[in-house]
């Protein structure tokens, strides 16, 4: 590959890895939301949809079936308290099927339940 391939080759994937064009919502001036925001986005949105983190992982809401193995709830149609964030974060969601337990851990467990309890479950 050349010079010229390969630098177009990077700049095409930074251009993926920042997505297209959506920002996360949620005000800096909310750290702790923030940084919640941030980390479901990072940890997060391959699964799982929230417009205010710009995570888009879920099959659309009136999709009755189909979809992928891995389309987790999407939070803007569901609302969750902080306890049970908590409680998925930890066990692996809910059924056991497809999250993995402990995806975040610590304050960064902390920062996502608050930030979904806060966001989750406002329509879309």
């Amino acid at each position: 590959m050349g010079r010229p391939t390969a630098i177009l080759c990077v700049a095409a994937t930074a251009l993926l890895a920042v997505g297209c064009g959506g920002e996360i919502e949620v005000s800096k001036n909310d750290t702790t939301a923030h940084k919640g925001a941030e980390l479901f986005y990072q940890r997060c949105s391959g699964c799982h949809s929230l417009d205010a983190a710009n995570a888009y992982g879920s099959k659309p809401p009136k999709q009755k079936q189909g979809g992928e193995r891995t389309n987790g709830p999407n939070f803007n149609v569901r609302k969750e308290s902080r306890d049970d964030v908590l409680f998925a974060i930890r066990n692996g969601g809910f059924s056991g099927g497809i999250m993995p337990a402990n995806v975040v851990v610590g304050d960064d467990a902390e920062a996502v339940a608050d930030f979904l309890s806060q966001y989750s479950g406002k329509g879309n």
